[in-house]
């Protein structure tokens, strides 16, 4: 089975091992910085009221698993995979509850309808470039239905959605393959979350600057309800970057929308693009109120500045791990179930925003500059970011 070039998830060293049929060679990772990048924590930055989990990642919900297939090739192939798994166990024979909220529908979210009518995610939710949805449902649904007791079905739902990564990515040339949709899909694990240019960010841009993958969570106080939200977000969007309410992006002079300046091309980047956006959560919340988390995860975008712009595709797909609310492939009985109710759902509410906000800004302060045939976007400048922040004291 021959793999393509694929970087692993380890995509910051000069070198990257990458698979290549049965064996393993090294290529040059063209464009990947080797300076470690600070996360937003590193900087002071800690939005909302609530405690990060341990990893301060999507994977602090017990059983998520993410995985990345990050594509580098030549000077013109900038791309990746990511895949999010809410449990170890066969997706598709105990299907977790899910809903979709659409903030701006200028995008693909294959599967979507079926999640809004049926409230269920029965697969690995895959994140990918524009162009490559039809190749990722492809491998999603060859994987499924390999999985042990799948012998018989005939209908697979697969959740896979997409940023365009053209900027940076010969997207045209269709370079995902069905084998990097596979490869993330094993690769997923617990633990520590690679953030940035990495995986379905390796070719993104957010806020006229390097975007990708980030990551944050939030865990709930005992009084509050105990439980555990992460999210994982796809960043390819534009605006007017504000941190924490300092005007990032209007310092540095690169925003949506700016004033035309003399020898300054770059100073207006185009506010379109997109942001997917992954939410879990162990709550035990049903359908519609996961849809309602998942809106506010979309909205979450609007603190660090979203233009939520006419060609920008704003999707959130949020589930619970609860195996309370999880649906048995086949179950037709009535069975009893905790549900938490509505009125109990604005810490978690809260939690998405701040989670949200937290994982925009780590998706941007992680990555690298990355150079490609087509151009090179720079990471955001951190010293500058850094003396932004301390001016208008959100850090000391």
């Amino acid at each position: 089975m021959s793999m393509g070039k694929i970087v692993g998830s380890k995509t910051f060293a000069a070198l990257a091992l990458v698979c290549v049929g049965a064996g393993l060679t090294v290529v040059p990772t063209m464009g990947q910085s080797t300076i470690s990048r600070p996360r937003a924590r590193d900087l002071g930055l800690a939005p909302g009221v609530f405690s990060p989990g341990p990893l301060n990642a999507i994977t602090d919900v017990a059983g998520v698993r993410v995985g990345h297939t990050t594509i580098v090739e030549g000077d013109n192939v900038r791309t990746g995979v990511t895949a999010i798994l809410p449990h170890a166990g066969n997706l598709f024979q105990d299907k977790v509850a899910g809903a979709v909220f659409v903030g701006n529908a200028f995008g693909k979210l294959a599967g979507s309808t079926q999640v809004t009518e049926l409230g269920t995610v029965e697969t690995p939710i895959v994140l990918t470039n524009t162009l490559a949805v039809g190749t990722a449902v492809d491998a999603v649904v060859r994987y499924t239905i390999a999985q042990p007791g799948n012998e018989r079905v005939q209908s697979v739902n697969a959740v896979v959605g997409e940023t365009n990564d053209g900027g940076l990515n010969d997207i045209r040339g269709l370079h995902v393959t069905r084998d990097h949709v596979l490869a993330a899909i094993a690769r997923a694990a617990e633990g520590p979350v690679e953030e940035g240019s990495v995986g379905a960010g390796a070719g993104t841009q957010c806020y006229g600057w390097k975007g990708g993958i980030g990551t944050a969570s939030r865990i709930l106080t005992a009084r509050h309800g105990g439980y555990t939200l992460g999210v994982l977000a796809q960043t390819n969007f534009g605006g007017v970057l504000t941190m924490a309410g300092a005007p990032v992006g209007r310092e540095l002079g690169r925003y949506a929308f700016a004033p035309a300046q003399p020898g300054r091309p770059d100073a207006s980047p185009n506010p379109d693009g997109s942001c997917l956006i992954v939410v879990a959560t162990d709550a035990p919340l049903d359908a519609r109120d996961l849809r309602r988390l998942a809106a506010r995860a979309v909205f979450g975008l609007a603190r660090t500045g979203s233009s939520y712009s006419n060609g920008s595709g704003d999707f959130a797909v949020a589930f619970t791990t609860s195996p309370e609310m999880r649906t048995r492939f086949g179950e037709s009985q009535p069975r009893q179930r905790t549900v938490l109710p509505p009125d109990g759902v604005s810490p978690l509410f809260q939690a998405a925003l701040e989670a949200t906000e937290e994982a925009v800004y780590n998706s941007l302060l992680r990555a690298t500059s990355v150079t490609s045939r087509q151009q090179t976007v720079e990471a955001i400048p951190i010293d500058k970011v850094t003396a932004i922040l301390k001016k208008y004291n959100v850090v000391r």
